[in-house]
């Protein structure tokens, strides 16, 4: 008769740990950082069917790196979540940080319970009435919350990224300078070199605090060429302008949530977006 093995507790919660961040790190990078009129998200995403910016209600917005089946199930949730409540009480009840509560509840337990963790990170943004009240939350696969002033990045080489943000970033820059900021970020590799990135690898979306109610934006097109190839930001693309290019969101719902599989029933694809 063989004797059960033994794992101690601590190896297995580092190999989980490990086994999720290696997955994690082979996403491309995720940028998201405050601007003097909102919150800006940029993404190397060369793909136009698979989001890893989404809207989720109102003034708030999500965006990952990872498995796209595993996030695309957490923004799908965040969704029916946020139709609910907002439904069931008043829609200034939805916020960003009942949003990450809910979803560290949920990748805890898979981190601690399940077989396999999520090979996710991803962050939950609310635009505020001013830029001392925006909210960004970033969440990890075990389910841990970090509270995020100004800037965050995620995937690939994220603390080097972060570096280069923090060396960059200002309160009060405008969205062209973020951008341009953003899109140098995701261009530098660990070694120095650099990776030109166009308008055609890049997913762009805002939070425009001058926006009513439903503040996501994507941002393509001519004007995303025009904010990129801006040499310093001295005019901002007036609140109307952003609404020249729609969310593929619009109308999707009466919360302006992005269509989704409601049942669940398709599999997309599981390679690290």
């Amino acid at each position: 008769m063989s004797m059960p093995f033994y794992v101690p507790p601590e190896q297995v919660m580092k190999d989980r740990a490990d086994f999720a961040r290696k997955g994690i790190a082979r996403g491309r990078s995720v940028v998201v950082v405050g601007y003097d009129r909102g919150i800006a998200f940029v993404a190397e995403n060369p793909s136009r069917a698979l989001h890893k910016v989404s809207e989720i209600y109102d003034r708030i917005a999500f965006a990952a790196v990872g498995r796209y089946n595993e996030f695309e199930s957490l923004r799908v949730a965040g969704i029916r979540y946020s139709d609910l409540r907002g439904y069931s009480y008043d829609r200034t009840d939805v916020t960003a940080r009942a949003l990450a509560n809910t979803y560290a509840q949920t990748l805890g337990a898979v981190f601690t319970q399940e077989s396999k963790p999520f090979e996710i990170e991803i962050v939950v943004a609310e635009v505020g009435v001013d830029s001392d009240s925006d909210q960004i939350f970033r969440l990890t696969y075990d389910g841990s919350v970090a509270d995020e002033q100004g800037f965050v990045a995620m995937g690939g080489a994220s603390e080097a990224a972060e570096e280069r943000l923090g060396t960059g970033w200002r309160p009060g820059m405008t969205l062209s300078e973020v951008l341009r900021l953003a899109v140098d970020v995701l261009g530098a590799g660990e070694n120095g070199e650099r990776r030109p990135l166009d308008e055609a690898q890049l997913e762009v979306a805002v939070l425009d605090r001058d926006r009513p109610r439903r503040s996501f934006r994507r941002i393509v097109g001519p004007l995303l060429t025009r904010l990129l190839g801006e040499p310093r930001a001295t005019t901002e693309a007036p609140a109307g302008v952003l609404g020249s290019e729609p969310s593929p969101a619009e109308g999707a719902s009466p919360t302006g949530a992005e269509p989704a599989e409601d049942d669940g029933s398709t599999t997309p694809p599981t390679a690290p977006a």
